[in-house]
Formats: structure tokens, sequence, C-alpha cells
């Protein structure tokens, strides 16, 4: 996703500008996992939460804005929603527990664990590269998570191993594990777990390929939103309408575009064609 407009504070570091780029240009696999832990019955994430920039009223000494995090996240492809974890020291407009909302761009960092291993948190890494090595070990003890060796952030979770799936059979080649980089990233894992549960679920009641919730969005958008391209797929062979637009008149295909998910575009684009 391309990173629009970036917002810059009076004494931020080039090192935490940047990182709070990169954790917006690759929020879009924050959203991914995300879109997988809420299908879950049983949760698979520890904490998952985004930092956000809140101005302040200060004067003098005080910050231009509070870093502070939020959880319960909720997104639509433009405005991200959720709920204050921290109590603000400087922000008097609003509380920890607070319903808060914001735009991609007003994001610094993202973060989800699994398992206790952290994945995102650039501007945490920022911090603790910085740190001799007894203060790093301390903040990370406090915190009780693996962030990592300093200067490596992890964006998803390797692959045990590789396998010939359906995704891998659909387009001729093994998707290949990658964990620290923001190149083409494989596809989820439990995209490839679900498919013939997903596959004949629709085969049974295809209705469920039209469907809309309650925000007016199809499974086929959300799917498409998240990079979620095996649903994507499923849902276009029992039917899905590839025309249908949500409350911003965006197709799955826009959706697509907009968050940067080549594969996906790629496939939609042939099927409209």
């Amino acid at each position: 996703m391309s990173d629009d407009k970036i917002l810059m504070f009076s004494g931020e570091s080039l090192a935490m500008q940047e990182a709070a780029k990169q954790a917006r240009n690759t929020f879009k696999y924050f959203w991914r996992e995300l879109s997988w832990e809420y299908r879950r019955i049983i949760p698979g994430l520890g904490l998952a939460a985004v930092k956000v920039a809140f101005p302040t009223k200060a004067v003098g000494d005080g910050p231009e804005v509070e870093h502070m995090w939020v959880n319960d996240i909720q997104f639509d492809g433009e405005i991200i929603s959720g709920i204050l974890l921290n109590s603000p020291q400087w922000c008097d407009n609003i509380a920890a527990g607070d319903n808060v909302s914001v735009s991609l761009a007003e994001i610094g960092d993202w973060m989800y664990t699994i398992g206790g291993k952290v994945y995102g948190g650039f501007s945490i890494d920022v911090m603790r590269q910085e740190m001799p090595d007894s203060e790093r070990e301390e903040h990370d003890q406090a915190w009780g998570l693996d962030f990592g060796k300093p200067g490596e952030v992890f964006i998803v979770p390797a692959q045990t191993q590789e396998k010939q799936g359906f995704l891998s059979g659909l387009f001729g080649k093994k998707e290949l594990a990658a964990v620290a980089h923001t190149g083409d990233l494989p596809e989820h894992p439990m995209s490839e777990n679900m498919v013939e549960k997903m596959d004949e679920g629709l085969r049974d009641d295809p209705s469920f390929t039209r469907s809309v919730d309650e925000n007016g969005w199809t499974l086929l958008q959300k799917d498409a939103l998240a990079g979620n391209l095996a649903p994507v797929t499923l849902l276009v062979k029992h039917g899905a309408d590839l025309g249908a637009v949500n409350p911003r008149g965006e197709t799955a295909l826009d959706l697509a575009r907009k968050m940067g998910w080549p594969r996906i575009v790629a496939f939609l684009e042939q099927k409209l064609h």
C-alpha cells in the first residue's frame, strides 16, 4: 500500500520517521493476520495493537504528541478503529478504554505476538537498537516477549515447511517462506488449510458468496482487502459478484489494488476480462 502522507513531529528522529513509514507500508500484513484471528474459534494471538500519535495540548517542555497503543482493531480500508490501551500522561481529552478512530497515516507502528514472539514493532526495534545490552534485556523481560535480534523486524511467521497446496498448484509454484522482508510474502497458511472445508461449504450453500454484512461488505471485499487469495478464488468460483461495491463504492478489485495485493489483483483482473 502506498504511503501518501507521512506525519512527522518535532524532535522525532529520522530512524523513528522511517520506522513509522515501514509500519504503515506493511500494515496490510498486520490486518491479514487479524482477519484470520477473527475467524479462529481459539485465539492464536497474544497482543495485537497499533501505535497512534495523539496530539497533546502541552506547552513548554511537553511533547507535541503522545504515542499510545490501541487494540481490538477494525479496519475498513481507510479508518483504523479500536480501544485505547494506555492511560495518557499528556492528553486530557481521552482515557484508557475509550474508542478511537484514526486514519492509516496516523499510526506509527503495529505489533502482534504469537507464542510470545513479536511481529512488527518497528519503533520498538529503533529503541532497542539504541539500548545497551543490559538495558535491552531488562526491557524485554519487562514486556515478557521475544523481540528477536536488534535491527531485525519480523513481518509474518516463518512457514515450517513447503508443500504443494491449492495456491501452489493454481500458480504452478511452491510458496516460499519469508519472514523479515517486505517483498511478495507467502500466502497465510490458514488460506491453504481451510480450502477444502470452505470449498465444500460454498458448494453446499453458494448464497454465502453474495451475502452482505451489517456494514455493507461482501465476503469477497473483506478477503480482497485482507489479502487472502484462496478465499477470493473460491468465492469467485462459487458465484461472488465481482462488481459489488462497499459503502464507499469500492469493488473487491479496487480494495486489492489499494492495499497492494498483486496476486489478487492479477486474479480478479483476469476474471473480469
